[in-house]
């Protein structure tokens, strides 16, 4: 590997696609408010990407805050939390936001909010225990994904990973909590950082995000100049062109590195670990505190919404309470939306429990959450023009239609990240996100040669 690319970097690289998503970041200055303790949480036992959690609790077991409630369910899975203090009252089955039923535990809050005594900081002095303790700390990537941040962190055999990116781009349209991190809990952000760096024998950090937040990039420079952490004089803050997805794993290595990950493979494949910034700020928490992953940030907006807000919500909350606590709705809304307007998942009613992976709950009135009609395609070309990834849709879309799997994979159907560019730009409103689900879909389901 070139040992120039270890520098750090003066500039952004240049990156392919995306698109001008309108900014709408209205809370972008609101500080963020803690939410009174709710009645009840309900805490699925699915809420990362991976085997599903199992219950350790039953109905009448009562729990403080940071008592595991769900064991994880192998390598690639996160411990669950109690987020209140109260009493287990059932184990039951709800629907996940993604359409499947899982089990949840229901926890009665019994308003105290006292935290376990079995909560203690871990001891931490090399990799091992660091990847010991997230995985025991429930840490999952906070900025959408979901992904366990144990594994990402799992160097496997082979690999050599020598630079930590951290993701603040934060290019969703209307979510402003990363940027609400750095401002608000900067100290613990470059912490985590020169832990990470230090633990993992990392020769180089970068903090990327986007120049829609000068108060963020003001703060996290001066106290990287001011550090006297040896780690601080390889971090440096990397503001990036604000265009929608800069977000995108692949995107921002490419963006902060030059380097381009393969297809096929993963960050580690490039000598690069990504962590979102809350994720990080987290982990120099739990490190002093022992206190695992309860409570998430969130931006609640939307036309919807009456007083828009930056909250801080114990995880299980139900969206309703959320809503309540902002004042409720200013009209009724005709689409409630977990997560951003290009990524985000329409939720069905608003009784669900927020997850370890939410960073925004948006409402829209009735007006704003009309679909637009689908017309033909002009072959008018925006769609590969846009896409960050270099597929053709269009092409894509033809062989599903076919149901065409030989060319699917020829056409690169599972390097899609379904960031929803190509649909943003299309002036047919053609739905050429589900196409692409579809696709992947069509493939894995097709008979292994």
């Amino acid at each position: 590997m070139n040992k120039d690319r270890l520098d750090l970097p003066k500039k952004p690289f240049k990156t392919r696609g995306g698109a001008k998503a309108p900014h709408r970041k209205n809370t972008l200055d609101c500080k963020s408010v803690t939410m009174p303790c709710p009645q009840q949480v309900i805490l699925p036992v699915s809420q990362h990407i991976g085997a599903p959690c199992k219950p350790v609790v039953k109905a009448g077991t009562v729990v403080g805050i940071g008592d595991v409630v769900a064991e994880s369910g192998g390598f690639v899975s996160s411990p669950i939390h109690a987020t209140v203090s109260g009493k287990v009252s059932k184990i039951t089955q709800i629907k996940h936001t993604n359409g499947s039923m899982v089990d949840a535990i229901v926890i009665e809050s019994d308003g105290e909010m006292r935290v376990s005594e079995n909560v203690k900081p871990p001891v931490v002095n090399n990799a091992e225990e660091l990847i010991a303790a997230v995985k025991n700390s429930g840490l999952v990537g906070l900025g959408g994904a979901g992904f366990p941040t144990h594994v990402k962190l799992s160097v496997p055999d082979g690999k050599k990973a020598d630079t930590l990116i951290i993701n603040c781009a934060e290019c969703e349209p209307y979510i402003t909590v990363d940027n609400r991190e750095a401002i608000e809990n900067s100290d613990n952000v470059l912490n985590g950082v020169f832990t990470v760096m230090r633990l993992l024998k990392l020769e180089r950090g970068i903090i990327g995000i986007e120049d829609n937040k000068p108060e963020a990039i003001k703060i996290l420079k001066k106290l990287i100049k001011e550090s006297k952490e040896k780690e601080a004089k390889n971090v440096c803050v990397l503001p990036l062109k604000a265009r929608y997805p800069q977000g995108a794993e692949k995107v921002l290595i490419k963006a902060c590195t030059g380097r381009v990950v393969p297809v096929g493979k993963l960050p580690i494949d490039t000598g690069c670990i990504v962590m979102n910034i809350t994720s990080v700020a987290f982990l120099s928490s739990y490190l002093k505190t022992g206190i695992p992953l309860v409570s998430k940030r969130l931006t609640v907006d939307g036309s919807a919404v009456a007083e828009p807000k930056n909250v801080i919500v114990p995880i299980g909350t139900a969206v309703k309470d959320i809503i309540e606590f902002c004042g409720g709705y200013s009209e009724k809304p005709g689409k409630i939306i977990s997560g951003g307007p290009m990524m985000g998942i329409a939720l069905a009613n608003d009784d669900v429990p927020i997850m370890k992976q939410n960073n925004a709950i948006l409402a829209f009135t009735e007006r704003d959450a009309v679909i637009q009609k689908t017309t033909d395609c002009i072959r008018c070309g925006r769609c590969v023009q846009s896409c960050p990834m270099g597929l053709v849709p269009t092409a894509i879309a033809g062989a599903v239609k076919r149901k065409d799997t030989d060319e699917l994979n020829r056409q690169g159907v599972m390097v899609c990240m379904e960031c929803g560019s190509c649909a943003f730009n299309c002036p047919a409103h053609r739905p050429i996100v589900q196409t692409m689900r579809m696709g992947k879909a069509l493939v894995k389901s097709a008979p292994k040669k």
